[in-house]
């Protein structure tokens, strides 16, 4: 596709490849590419413009004129707008992953979000999270990441992330929603969440993340992206 590097991180929801992508691309001084939040901001759309998430041709639509912002805040968090309405904090709840996870079923909706996700592509590299990245979207990255834990873990991590935010949230959901999402998105006809052929696979269930981040930067080290 063109001479500018790419590593993707791909992998289910809690298995910390949003954490590891922003520390690399921090590392390196990369662009970053947040795919979920696309499918998050589609969905959330589809919500504000009264649109069922199963009215596939709608929402097509809708991910075909995403009128949508990304800017990062001096917290260094990315900030969303959608239409100029600030969409973050709604995106980045359990239903606002359920509808990204719903409307990245629709083959219209990946098509309509491919060439967006590819102008991410500048120098002097990417790193691109999601879960498609290396199988689809930059298949031909020259070094890809699939990082994975245990639904059980995964459940306790979002847990500890909604309680700490004064949420009001139970486990025995989580892990229901984490498991139905997961076989959601393995089972889909187009893109299903698996790791790339080439692929480097890491289990993060019982490995902090600085340990995650230190194999992953040894792995960009020897190919000489360091």
């Amino acid at each position: 596709m063109t001479s500018v590097p790419v590593i993707t991180v791909d992998g289910p929801s809690g298995a910390g490849k949003g954490t590891i992508s922003h520390m690399l691309a921090d590392r390196l001084g990369w662009h970053l590419l947040d795919s979920g939040a696309l499918y998050r901001v589609t969905g959330q759309a589809c919500v504000i413009e009264g649109i069922s998430w199963t009215d596939h041709s709608a929402v097509a639509e809708i991910a075909r004129h995403l009128d949508v912002k990304f800017t990062l805040a001096d917290s260094g968090e990315m900030l969303v707008e959608y239409k100029g309405v600030d969409v973050s904090a709604a995106m980045r709840t359990e239903e606002g992953g359920r509808g990204a996870s719903t409307v990245a079923t629709i083959p219209a909706v990946r098509e309509a979000l491919l060439a967006r996700q590819r102008d991410f592509m500048q120098p002097p590299g990417l790193v691109a999270d999601g879960r498609d990245m290396g199988t689809v979207v930059f298949h031909d990255a020259p070094l890809k990441f699939f990082l994975t834990a245990s639904a059980s873990e995964r459940a306790e991590r979002r847990y500890k992330q909604l309680i700490a935010k004064g949420e009001s949230v139970s486990l025995p959901r989580l892990l229901a929603d984490i498991q139905e999402r997961d076989e959601r998105d393995s089972n889909r006809a187009i893109a299903p969440l698996v790791p790339a052929e080439d692929a480097i696979v890491i289990d993060s269930s019982d490995t902090p993340i600085a340990e995650v981040f230190e194999r992953v930067l040894l792995e960009v080290k020897n190919r000489g992206f360091i």
